[in-house]
Protein backbone atom coordinates (compact mmCIF):
# COMPACT_ATOMS: atom_id res chain seq x y z
CA UNK A 1 0.00 0.00 0.00
CA UNK A 2 1.75 3.54 -0.75
CA UNK A 3 0.96 6.68 1.16
CA UNK A 4 0.77 9.93 0.17
CA UNK A 5 2.88 12.52 2.39
CA UNK A 6 2.08 15.73 3.07
CA UNK A 7 3.73 17.19 5.43
CA UNK A 8 2.64 21.06 7.34
CA UNK A 9 3.24 23.57 4.31
CA UNK A 10 5.83 26.18 6.16
CA UNK A 11 5.77 29.15 5.23
CA UNK A 12 8.98 31.07 3.45
CA UNK A 13 10.20 33.34 5.89
CA UNK A 14 10.31 36.87 4.66
CA UNK A 15 13.29 38.44 6.30
CA UNK A 16 15.49 37.43 2.91
CA UNK A 17 18.49 39.55 1.67
CA UNK A 18 19.98 38.80 -1.68
CA UNK A 19 23.66 39.39 -1.94
CA UNK A 20 24.91 41.92 -4.44
CA UNK A 21 26.09 39.36 -7.55
CA UNK A 22 29.83 39.65 -8.61
CA UNK A 23 28.21 41.33 -11.75
CA UNK A 24 26.62 44.43 -9.65
CA UNK A 25 23.01 45.47 -9.61
CA UNK A 26 22.04 44.80 -13.29
CA UNK A 27 23.06 41.16 -13.62
CA UNK A 28 20.16 39.41 -12.13
CA UNK A 29 20.66 39.29 -8.88
CA UNK A 30 17.21 39.94 -6.34
CA UNK A 31 17.73 43.55 -4.83
CA UNK A 32 16.82 43.09 -1.05
CA UNK A 33 13.26 44.82 0.42
CA UNK A 34 12.87 46.49 3.33
CA UNK A 35 11.10 43.34 4.39
CA UNK A 36 14.31 41.52 3.40
CA UNK A 37 17.09 42.74 4.61
CA UNK A 38 17.34 41.12 8.02
CA UNK A 39 18.77 37.67 6.37
CA UNK A 40 22.38 37.12 6.66
CA UNK A 41 22.24 34.10 4.46
CA UNK A 42 19.49 33.89 1.78
CA UNK A 43 18.92 30.38 0.22
CA UNK A 44 19.97 30.23 -3.34
CA UNK A 45 16.53 30.30 -5.08
CA UNK A 46 16.14 33.72 -2.97
CA UNK A 47 18.94 35.94 -3.58
CA UNK A 48 19.14 34.63 -6.87
CA UNK A 49 15.29 34.90 -7.72
CA UNK A 50 15.51 37.05 -10.63
CA UNK A 51 18.03 34.67 -12.63
CA UNK A 52 16.00 31.74 -12.07
CA UNK A 53 13.04 34.00 -13.02
CA UNK A 54 14.61 35.24 -16.17
CA UNK A 55 16.16 31.98 -17.01
CA UNK A 56 12.73 30.43 -16.86
CA UNK A 57 10.86 33.21 -19.13
CA UNK A 58 13.03 32.32 -22.05
CA UNK A 59 14.08 28.34 -21.61
CA UNK A 60 12.01 26.83 -24.39
CA UNK A 61 13.89 23.24 -24.41
CA UNK A 62 12.40 20.29 -22.81
CA UNK A 63 12.56 20.33 -19.10
CA UNK A 64 12.90 16.53 -16.99
CA UNK A 65 9.39 16.26 -15.47
CA UNK A 66 8.99 18.53 -12.46
CA UNK A 67 11.97 20.70 -13.48
CA UNK A 68 11.75 24.08 -13.28
CA UNK A 69 14.25 24.51 -15.79
CA UNK A 70 15.84 22.69 -18.18
CA UNK A 71 19.35 21.24 -18.34
CA UNK A 72 20.76 23.59 -20.63
CA UNK A 73 19.05 26.23 -18.17
CA UNK A 74 20.37 24.66 -15.01
CA UNK A 75 24.04 24.54 -16.60
CA UNK A 76 23.82 28.21 -17.95
CA UNK A 77 22.69 29.48 -14.31
CA UNK A 78 25.88 27.54 -12.66
CA UNK A 79 28.09 28.63 -15.24
CA UNK A 80 26.80 32.19 -16.25
CA UNK A 81 26.03 33.92 -19.36
CA UNK A 82 24.48 36.16 -21.20
CA UNK A 83 20.29 35.85 -22.28
CA UNK A 84 18.91 36.94 -25.98
CA UNK A 85 17.28 39.76 -23.47
CA UNK A 86 20.48 40.83 -22.20
CA UNK A 87 19.88 39.66 -18.73
CA UNK A 88 23.35 38.64 -17.58
CA UNK A 89 23.10 35.13 -15.51
CA UNK A 90 26.19 35.16 -12.82
CA UNK A 91 28.34 31.81 -12.56
CA UNK A 92 28.14 30.24 -9.16
CA UNK A 93 30.76 27.91 -10.23
CA UNK A 94 34.02 28.53 -12.13
CA UNK A 95 35.62 25.22 -13.69
CA UNK A 96 35.33 23.03 -16.48
CA UNK A 97 31.73 23.05 -18.26
CA UNK A 98 31.78 19.65 -18.69
CA UNK A 99 31.56 18.47 -14.70
CA UNK A 100 28.21 20.30 -14.60
CA UNK A 101 27.09 19.21 -17.74
CA UNK A 102 27.57 15.82 -16.13
CA UNK A 103 26.01 16.48 -12.84
CA UNK A 104 23.11 17.87 -14.19
CA UNK A 105 22.66 15.06 -17.01
CA UNK A 106 22.84 12.91 -13.76
CA UNK A 107 20.04 14.77 -11.88
CA UNK A 108 17.80 13.82 -15.42
CA UNK A 109 18.26 10.02 -14.60
CA UNK A 110 17.53 7.69 -12.12
CA UNK A 111 20.76 8.12 -10.62
CA UNK A 112 21.76 10.24 -7.27
CA UNK A 113 24.35 12.53 -7.56
CA UNK A 114 27.71 12.05 -5.55
CA UNK A 115 29.60 15.21 -5.43
CA UNK A 116 33.69 14.57 -4.16
CA UNK A 117 36.44 16.68 -3.51
CA UNK A 118 38.92 18.37 -1.01
CA UNK A 119 37.32 20.70 1.50
CA UNK A 120 36.56 24.00 0.07
CA UNK A 121 36.00 22.87 -3.39
CA UNK A 122 32.41 24.27 -3.71
CA UNK A 123 30.51 20.78 -3.20
CA UNK A 124 27.86 22.28 -0.51
CA UNK A 125 27.73 25.19 -2.88
CA UNK A 126 27.32 23.99 -6.26
CA UNK A 127 24.70 21.11 -4.47
CA UNK A 128 22.53 24.08 -3.19
CA UNK A 129 22.42 25.77 -6.60
CA UNK A 130 21.73 22.51 -8.12
CA UNK A 131 18.64 21.89 -5.95
CA UNK A 132 17.46 25.64 -6.13
CA UNK A 133 17.48 25.28 -10.06
CA UNK A 134 16.04 22.20 -10.79
CA UNK A 135 13.16 21.88 -7.74
CA UNK A 136 13.10 25.55 -7.00
CA UNK A 137 13.58 24.92 -3.20
CA UNK A 138 17.35 23.98 -1.55
CA UNK A 139 16.41 23.80 1.50
CA UNK A 140 15.51 20.09 1.66
CA UNK A 141 18.60 19.13 3.50
CA UNK A 142 20.21 16.40 5.98
CA UNK A 143 23.46 17.41 7.69
CA UNK A 144 25.67 14.54 8.14
CA UNK A 145 27.68 14.39 10.96
CA UNK A 146 28.92 11.54 13.51
CA UNK A 147 25.52 11.44 15.50
CA UNK A 148 22.88 11.45 12.22
CA UNK A 149 20.14 9.13 13.38
CA UNK A 150 18.24 7.07 10.69
CA UNK A 151 15.27 8.93 11.37
CA UNK A 152 16.76 11.97 9.98
CA UNK A 153 16.83 9.97 6.51
CA UNK A 154 13.41 7.98 6.97
CA UNK A 155 11.24 9.54 8.79
CA UNK A 156 11.22 9.92 12.71
CA UNK A 157 7.26 10.32 15.17
CA UNK A 158 5.62 12.68 17.02
CA UNK A 159 6.03 10.75 20.32
CA UNK A 160 3.32 12.86 22.04
CA UNK A 161 0.75 11.57 19.73
CA UNK A 162 2.35 7.71 19.07
CA UNK A 163 1.61 7.64 22.32
CA UNK A 164 -1.83 9.34 22.32
CA UNK A 165 -3.03 6.98 19.25
CA UNK A 166 -0.29 4.42 18.21
CA UNK A 167 1.48 4.75 15.31
CA UNK A 168 -0.74 6.96 12.33
CA UNK A 169 0.13 9.18 9.86
CA UNK A 170 -0.72 11.80 11.69
CA UNK A 171 1.64 10.76 14.12
CA UNK A 172 4.43 10.52 11.50
CA UNK A 173 7.55 13.39 10.78
CA UNK A 174 8.70 13.15 7.48
CA UNK A 175 12.52 13.69 6.81
CA UNK A 176 13.91 16.02 4.21
CA UNK A 177 14.32 13.06 1.92
CA UNK A 178 10.47 11.32 2.38
CA UNK A 179 9.60 14.79 1.74
CA UNK A 180 11.50 15.18 -1.78
CA UNK A 181 10.22 11.27 -2.64
CA UNK A 182 6.19 12.67 -2.21
CA UNK A 183 7.03 15.94 -3.69
CA UNK A 184 9.55 15.11 -6.94
CA UNK A 185 11.88 16.65 -5.68
CA UNK A 186 15.65 16.91 -5.28
CA UNK A 187 17.13 16.26 -1.51
CA UNK A 188 20.63 17.19 -0.13
CA UNK A 189 22.67 14.71 2.40
CA UNK A 190 25.98 16.96 3.36
CA UNK A 191 29.08 15.29 4.24
CA UNK A 192 27.52 11.70 3.24
CA UNK A 193 30.79 10.35 4.69
CA UNK A 194 30.37 11.61 8.62
CA UNK A 195 27.60 9.60 8.84
CA UNK A 196 27.59 5.89 10.36
CA UNK A 197 27.59 3.27 7.90
CA UNK A 198 24.52 1.41 9.05
CA UNK A 199 22.87 5.10 8.80
CA UNK A 200 24.23 5.56 5.04
CA UNK A 201 22.98 2.40 4.10
CA UNK A 202 19.35 3.42 4.64
CA UNK A 203 19.54 5.19 1.37
CA UNK A 204 20.08 1.96 -0.37
CA UNK A 205 16.44 1.01 -0.75
CA UNK A 206 15.23 4.77 -1.70
CA UNK A 207 18.07 5.24 -4.31
CA UNK A 208 17.41 1.58 -5.54
CA UNK A 209 13.97 1.13 -5.25
CA UNK A 210 12.94 4.43 -5.10
CA UNK A 211 10.68 3.31 -2.38
CA UNK A 212 10.95 4.46 1.23
CA UNK A 213 8.49 1.56 3.27
CA UNK A 214 7.08 2.03 6.85
CA UNK A 215 6.66 -1.01 8.49
CA UNK A 216 5.04 0.51 11.42
CA UNK A 217 1.70 1.73 9.28
CA UNK A 218 2.64 -1.54 6.73
CA UNK A 219 2.60 1.02 3.89
CA UNK A 220 5.36 2.92 1.48
CA UNK A 221 6.10 6.08 0.17
CA UNK A 222 7.11 5.37 -3.71
CA UNK A 223 9.01 8.16 -5.35
CA UNK A 224 7.60 10.39 -7.92
CA UNK A 225 9.12 11.24 -11.31
CA UNK A 226 11.34 14.47 -10.59
CA UNK A 227 12.79 12.90 -7.25
CA UNK A 228 16.63 12.44 -7.42
CA UNK A 229 19.26 13.01 -4.42
CA UNK A 230 22.24 15.37 -4.15
CA UNK A 231 25.07 13.94 -1.51
CA UNK A 232 28.56 15.38 -0.91
CA UNK A 233 31.81 13.90 0.82
CA UNK A 234 35.43 15.34 0.89
CA UNK A 235 38.66 13.52 0.19
CA UNK A 236 40.26 13.65 3.38
CA UNK A 237 37.05 12.07 5.12
CA UNK A 238 38.00 8.61 3.76
CA UNK A 239 37.77 5.85 6.07
CA UNK A 240 35.65 7.55 8.80
CA UNK A 241 32.84 6.36 7.35
CA UNK A 242 33.39 4.75 3.95
CA UNK A 243 30.33 3.90 1.94
CA UNK A 244 29.43 0.10 0.67
CA UNK A 245 30.23 -0.84 -2.19
CA UNK A 246 25.86 -1.32 -2.37
CA UNK A 247 25.27 2.20 -1.83
CA UNK A 248 28.45 3.69 -3.97
CA UNK A 249 26.97 1.83 -6.90
CA UNK A 250 23.66 3.71 -6.38
CA UNK A 251 25.61 7.44 -7.09
CA UNK A 252 27.29 8.67 -10.06
CA UNK A 253 30.06 10.68 -8.76
CA UNK A 254 31.31 14.00 -10.12
CA UNK A 255 34.93 14.92 -8.77
CA UNK A 256 35.01 18.67 -8.12
CA UNK A 257 38.96 20.37 -8.29
CA UNK A 258 40.63 22.68 -6.87
CA UNK A 259 41.07 25.36 -9.43
CA UNK A 260 43.26 25.01 -12.01
CA UNK A 261 45.21 28.38 -12.72
CA UNK A 262 46.19 30.86 -10.26
CA UNK A 263 43.64 33.38 -12.07
CA UNK A 264 40.62 31.20 -11.88
CA UNK A 265 41.22 30.98 -8.29
CA UNK A 266 42.03 34.61 -7.80
CA UNK A 267 38.27 35.41 -9.86
CA UNK A 268 36.44 33.23 -7.46
CA UNK A 269 37.86 34.33 -4.29
CA UNK A 270 37.51 37.94 -5.82
CA UNK A 271 33.41 37.25 -6.43
CA UNK A 272 33.05 35.49 -3.72
CA UNK A 273 34.67 38.13 -1.15
CA UNK A 274 32.61 41.00 -3.36
CA UNK A 275 29.35 39.08 -2.83
CA UNK A 276 30.02 38.45 1.21
CA UNK A 277 31.55 41.85 1.92
CA UNK A 278 28.20 43.25 -0.05
CA UNK A 279 25.90 41.38 2.38
CA UNK A 280 27.95 42.22 5.74
CA UNK A 281 28.21 46.68 4.03
CA UNK A 282 31.85 45.92 3.83
CA UNK A 283 33.76 48.06 1.34
CA UNK A 284 34.23 46.44 -2.22
CA UNK A 285 37.60 44.55 -2.64
CA UNK A 286 38.63 45.97 -5.63
CA UNK A 287 41.40 47.89 -4.11
CA UNK A 288 42.47 44.79 -2.72
CA UNK A 289 43.54 42.64 -5.54
CA UNK A 290 47.00 42.95 -4.93
CA UNK A 291 46.31 40.94 -1.17
CA UNK A 292 44.10 38.15 -2.53
CA UNK A 293 46.95 37.61 -5.20
CA UNK A 294 49.24 37.09 -2.38
CA UNK A 295 46.95 35.11 -0.45
CA UNK A 296 45.98 32.97 -3.54
CA UNK A 297 49.93 32.23 -4.48
CA UNK A 298 50.54 31.10 -0.57
CA UNK A 299 47.82 28.93 -0.37
CA UNK A 300 48.75 27.46 -3.90
CA UNK A 301 52.17 26.95 -3.08
CA UNK A 302 52.34 25.67 0.30
CA UNK A 303 49.33 23.12 -1.22
CA UNK A 304 51.40 21.79 -3.86
CA UNK A 305 54.30 22.10 -2.18
CA UNK A 306 56.73 23.97 -4.82
CA UNK A 307 56.96 27.28 -5.74
CA UNK A 308 54.95 28.68 -8.47
CA UNK A 309 58.19 28.63 -10.86
CA UNK A 310 59.02 25.06 -9.90
CA UNK A 311 62.65 26.29 -8.74
CA UNK A 312 62.16 25.39 -4.48
CA UNK A 313 60.55 22.49 -2.68
CA UNK A 314 58.12 23.38 -0.32
CA UNK A 315 57.04 21.68 3.17
CA UNK A 316 53.01 21.30 2.94
CA UNK A 317 51.22 22.07 5.66
CA UNK A 318 48.86 19.85 7.58
CA UNK A 319 45.67 22.09 6.47
CA UNK A 320 43.46 21.90 3.44
CA UNK A 321 44.59 25.45 2.09
CA UNK A 322 41.09 25.53 0.21
CA UNK A 323 39.99 28.46 -1.97
CA UNK A 324 37.57 28.43 0.43
CA UNK A 325 40.19 29.41 3.22
CA UNK A 326 41.11 31.86 1.16
CA UNK A 327 38.01 33.84 0.70
CA UNK A 328 37.44 33.51 4.51
CA UNK A 329 40.87 35.12 5.19
CA UNK A 330 40.32 37.62 2.54
CA UNK A 331 36.94 38.29 4.04
CA UNK A 332 38.18 38.66 7.71
CA UNK A 333 41.02 40.87 6.27
CA UNK A 334 38.70 43.13 4.79
CA UNK A 335 36.49 43.31 8.00
CA UNK A 336 39.23 44.59 9.88
CA UNK A 337 40.28 46.93 7.01
CA UNK A 338 36.98 48.88 7.32
CA UNK A 339 36.69 48.54 11.69
CA UNK A 340 40.19 49.58 12.10
CA UNK A 341 41.93 50.94 8.92
CA UNK A 342 41.24 53.20 6.48
CA UNK A 343 39.07 50.67 4.28
CA UNK A 344 41.88 49.73 1.97
CA UNK A 345 42.97 45.67 1.78
CA UNK A 346 46.62 45.61 3.23
CA UNK A 347 49.33 43.00 3.87
CA UNK A 348 48.49 44.08 7.73
CA UNK A 349 44.97 42.94 7.71
CA UNK A 350 45.46 39.47 5.92
CA UNK A 351 48.99 38.34 7.95
CA UNK A 352 46.86 36.87 10.98
CA UNK A 353 44.43 35.03 8.84
CA UNK A 354 47.33 33.49 6.62
CA UNK A 355 48.84 32.57 9.82
CA UNK A 356 45.74 31.10 11.65
CA UNK A 357 44.74 28.87 7.57
CA UNK A 358 48.41 27.63 7.46
CA UNK A 359 49.74 26.35 11.09
CA UNK A 360 47.20 24.38 12.45
CA UNK A 361 49.87 21.82 14.33
CA UNK A 362 52.09 24.15 16.39
CA UNK A 363 54.72 21.71 15.88
CA UNK A 364 55.11 21.27 12.30
CA UNK A 365 52.85 23.66 10.98
CA UNK A 366 54.74 26.51 12.63
CA UNK A 367 58.48 25.26 10.95
CA UNK A 368 57.05 24.65 7.54
CA UNK A 369 55.42 28.74 7.84
CA UNK A 370 58.86 30.05 9.27
CA UNK A 371 60.41 28.32 6.52
CA UNK A 372 58.31 29.15 3.53
CA UNK A 373 58.45 32.73 5.19
CA UNK A 374 62.10 32.93 5.09
CA UNK A 375 63.02 31.43 1.86
CA UNK A 376 60.04 32.42 -0.40
CA UNK A 377 58.84 35.35 0.69
CA UNK A 378 61.63 37.27 1.92
CA UNK A 379 63.33 37.36 -1.07
CA UNK A 380 60.41 38.06 -3.42
CA UNK A 381 60.65 41.03 -4.88
CA UNK A 382 57.20 43.69 -3.84
CA UNK A 383 56.59 40.80 -0.77
CA UNK A 384 58.63 43.12 1.61
CA UNK A 385 55.26 44.68 3.79
CA UNK A 386 53.69 40.81 3.41
CA UNK A 387 57.17 39.24 5.02
CA UNK A 388 57.23 42.31 7.49
CA UNK A 389 53.45 41.70 8.64
CA UNK A 390 53.59 37.81 8.74
CA UNK A 391 56.85 37.65 10.64
CA UNK A 392 54.88 40.22 13.19
CA UNK A 393 51.87 38.03 13.48
CA UNK A 394 54.47 34.86 13.85
CA UNK A 395 56.41 36.41 16.66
Amino acid sequence: MSVSVEPTPVEPSQNHSAPANAGGAGSGGSAPGAETAQALRPHAEQAFAAELAALAAQDDRPRPARWKLSPWAVATYLLGGALPDGTVITPKYVGPRRIVEVAVTTLATDRALLLLGVPGTAKTWVSEHLAAAVSGDSTLLVQGTAGTPEEAIRYGWNYARLLAHGPSRDALVPSPVMRAMAQGMTARVEELTRIPADVQDTLITILSEKTLPIPELGEEVQAVRGFNLIATANDRDRGVNDLSSALRRRFNTVVLPLPETPEAEVDIVSRRVDQIGRSLDLPAAPDGIDEIRRVVTVFRELRDGVTADGRTKLKSPSGTLSTAEAISVVTNGLALAAHFGDGVLRAGDVAAGILGAVVRDPAADRAAWQEYLETVVRERDGWKDFYRACREVSA
